[in-house]
């Protein structure tokens, strides 16, 4: 593959972004979801593509392939994998670390009930595999963790386990995940604006009064005027370097971090215990770490406050979206077909779960504004952290209430571990080599610890 043909793979991914942004634009549907642009584009560039347009095309014509080319989707199916790596180094970049007691205050609820909906999804799923899905679908004991890597892990978790799949004989998981967590994403949406609409008419809700009170603007996704701010600050001049250039080398810098720790993780088991376990473990949640590493560098050393949340924020969401779109267009529909039955009762036993954790554990949880702030949680446990930040807004426009600022906290406590953090990386290794049963076992017991902790803690200072 030429270097040419990879960066017109790139431009490829531009077109369809925006192809995207236009159909949001113009379809008062998707305005109403609330959809991403790049769910949209990728969905497009699907049907576009080799599975869909290439598959009615005849085999020597001109779009046997779709409107891509193979080299095209070559480079959009290892996208994924590079760009989630760039999302979780830039989580705790440029973010100041509060202290423990306000952590406790506003996030000990929030991290109580994510907590209990996502080693739940690991219950209901490895339930599920022992019951169903090893003896009736011959699917590996391994399938039992898809439900938690991609409702709470999202695409780019899915995306960066998949040489994890490959290594332990279960590839066709990556495309049943990616799956997965599409449906979550569209699930947390759609069932995340009915909730919405249906706290609102049932007064569960305490800011917002009527949905309708959106405008035309904000539902096509376009900032209106008087609220555009900058996309990031100047912190850096440019004739010295461009602060977009420092922000990204600070990220790149994270990444590597993470890949030097990696490594040392890697050799240290095979001088040690001499197995091959850390070799499972993808990249992504390591550079997390070195993320939380240059940032409590900077807190001490950078007496300038150069590193921006806001440039790091675009960052970071360029990587998303660049990763949604690129996942969804390649996923293999071939293999969803193929377990069809199994990817339907994972997707619907998920769902099923992270309503019971909204509907039922958030408001015996949650002291105040239960509604508002579960909603995050919510979101996050059906697709990424942007659906749970999306429903928020929803319900809480203009941050009157603690939903955002107890959802933050939390993410500190909750991103290391569950939603693509150490926990989830560890998960499928772990049942692969130690078997369903005592994952579930675990599972069981730290789901007990959040559900008991939420009611019998957080949940008697319910006030109002």
């Amino acid at each position: 593959m030429t270097p040419n043909e990879i960066g017109f793979a790139l431009l490829y991914i531009g077109v369809f972004l925006l192809i995207g942004k236009i159909i949001r634009v113009k379809w008062t549907l998707l305005q109403n979801l609330f959809l991403p642009s790049s769910i949209i584009g990728g969905f497009i560039a699907l049907f576009l593509g080799p599975q869909v347009l290439g598959k009615f095309m005849p085999e020597d014509s001109f779009f046997s392939n779709g409107v891509m080319t193979e080299s095209i989707t070559e480079v959009w199916s290892a996208l994924p994998g590079l760009m989630i790596n760039v999302v979780f180094a830039s989580l705790f970049l440029g973010a100041a670390i509060p202290k423990l007691k306000d952590i406790w205050h506003y996030a000990g609820p929030q991290l109580a009930l994510g907590w209990s909906v996502g080693w739940g999804q690991y219950v209901v799923g490895i339930t599920l595999a022992v019951l169903v899905l090893v003896p009736f679908f011959d699917l590996p004991a391994m399938s039992g963790a898809l439900i938690e890597v991609a409702f709470e892990g999202g695409h780019g978790t899915a995306a960066g386990m998949a040489s994890t799949f490959e290594e332990l004989g279960f590839a066709e998981a990556f495309d049943l995940a990616i799956g997965l967590a599409t449906i979550g994403v569209l699930s947390g949406v759609i069932f995340g604006i009915i909730l919405i609409n249906w706290g609102v008419r049932n007064k569960k809700t305490k800011v917002i009064e009527d949905v309708e009170d959106f405008s035309n603007l904000r539902k096509r996704g376009v900032m209106e005027y008087q609220n555009r701010e900058p996309a990031g600050k100047m912190t850096l001049r440019p004739e010295s370097i461009e602060p977009l250039s420092f922000h990204l080398s600070i990220v790149f810098i994270a990444i590597l971090l993470g890949w030097l720790l990696l490594q040392g993780l890697i050799g240290l088991e095979s001088i040690t215990i001499g197995s091959d376990f850390m070799s499972y473990i993808p990249l992504f949640p390591l550079a997390m770490i070195g993320g939380i590493a240059l940032q409590i560098f900077f807190s001490k050393k950078d007496k300038y406050n150069l590193v921006d949340r806001r440039m790091i924020n675009r960052i970071q969401g360029l990587a998303l979206d660049i990763l949604i779109l690129s996942a969804i267009s390649t996923v293999s529909l071939d293999v969803i077909g193929e377990y069809l039955v199994p990817f339907v009762i994972l997707a619907a036993a998920g769902i099923a779960w992270n309503l019971f954790g909204f509907l039922v554990l958030a408001p015996r949880m949650i002291p105040q504004y239960w509604f508002e702030r579960g909603i995050g949680d919510f979101g996050q446990s059906m697709g990424v952290t942007a659906t749970g930040l999306l429903l928020m807004r929803v319900v809480d426009p203009d941050n009157e209430s603690p939903a955002f600022e107890a959802f933050g906290y939390k993410q500190l406590f909750y991103e290391p571990f569950l939603g693509g953090g150490f926990v989830t990386a560890l998960s499928v290794p772990f049942i692969a080599q130690f078997g369903p049963w005592p994952t579930l076992i675990v599972a069981v017991a730290m789901t007990a610890i959040g559900i008991f902790f939420g009611l019998f803690y957080f949940g008697k200072k319910k006030t109002a």
